[in-house]
């Protein structure tokens, strides 16, 4: 079963560099309502001004949030994953496990749940909701038996006629060498082409990271759907900075140059819709964004439905197919 939730206050909630405006409102107001609740004055008023003042802020500060900043976000450590999801939009999850070739991966969990009445085959990154489960799961990073458990989840799928749907979020496939000595590249790339002739329909969401091969190895559906505040790219701004600079130090402007935030990814028409968040990311209420997406799969889905699975594979060989594709001037 998905691993239970752990609620989290606005209190107990990080605050991320960019967010120390709105943290010192937040701090002011929490110590007018302590006066307010001792009962030795009426705060209401200020209560109230300093309430509207905290909503303007974060209406002005999240509406202008550079490349970078939504990478901190989408990094938040209070950010939901994916049994989270799982827990809070489904019913009679059942977690299945192994490749039937070498192990479990920990940073890749899958398997079958109820969704408003019909099994569905959930499979997605999953990083840990604490420094000891996030080491266990290796950080989201997932080894080839990872990506070949999902294939083998995905076709089992396929068996039953039963949609799948995928969850991203990881900064990329364990670059390790153990990892390279059992075949990392040649299980990404068979899960891209067989996850193109899949005759059941395919929903990939990028729930938080969305970083290289690590991505796509889960990533080829007929709907690619983002979360407001995530990123996907194929490679990271540091990681870029590194390559380009030599250096972590301009990290900011490689992510504004790698244009990986979902805006970006819309206008050049690689994914299908943006999944608003709540203000201020998915973590100031997760129980909201699992409800929202929820709503979305379950649209998505009833107009994959309607097509055969002919026309499905068809359409989604077609819009990879033409991802990058331009012409010039003679």
């Amino acid at each position: 079963m998905a691993t239970p939730p752990i609620a989290i206050s606005k209190a107990e909630t990080a605050w991320l560099d960019f967010e120390k405006p709105i943290q010192e409102l937040e701090e002011e107001l929490s110590k007018l309502r302590q006066i307010q609740d001792k009962g030795k004055s009426d705060v209401s008023g200020p209560i109230r001004a300093l309430e509207t003042q905290i909503l303007k802020t974060k209406k002005q500060l999240y509406s202008q949030l550079t490349g970078w900043q939504k990478v901190q976000l989408s990094r938040h450590l209070d950010r939901p994953y994916t049994l989270f999801y799982v827990e809070h939009m489904t019913t009679d999850f059942v977690e299945l496990h192994g490749d039937r070739c070498y192990g479990d991966d920990k940073a890749i969990v899958g398997g079958f749940a109820n969704l408003e009445g019909q099994s569905v085959m959930f499979i997605g990154h999953q990083k840990g909701i604490n420094t000891k489960m996030r080491q266990y799961r290796n950080f989201g990073m997932a080894n080839p038996e990872g990506y070949r458990k999902a294939l083998r989840l995905m076709k089992l799928a396929e068996k039953f006629n039963k949609p799948i749907v995928t969850l991203v979020d990881t900064p990329g496939a364990f670059p390790g060498i153990e990892a390279e000595e059992r075949g990392q590249a040649e299980a990404i790339a068979k899960n891209i082409r067989e996850m193109f002739q899949l005759k059941v329909p395919v929903i990939v969401v990028i729930v938080g990271e969305g970083a290289s091969g690590g991505a796509i190895g889960i990533g080829v559906g007929d709907r690619v759907l983002m979360l407001e505040n995530t990123w996907y790219s194929v490679i990271s701004p540091e990681s870029c900075s590194s390559i380009l600079w030599r250096s972590w130090d301009h990290k900011e402007k490689a992510a504004e140059a790698l244009q990986l935030t979902s805006e970006a990814m819309l206008k050049h028409g690689l994914i299908d819709e943006i999944i608003p968040e709540p203000l201020g990311g998915a973590h100031r209420d997760r129980e909201g964004m699992a409800k929202t997406l929820r709503a979305t799969l379950l649209r998505h889905l009833k107009q994959l439905q309607a097509l055969d699975p002919s026309t499905r594979i068809e359409k989604r060989i077609e819009r990879f197919a033409t991802m990058g594709v331009y012409g010039h001037e003679s």
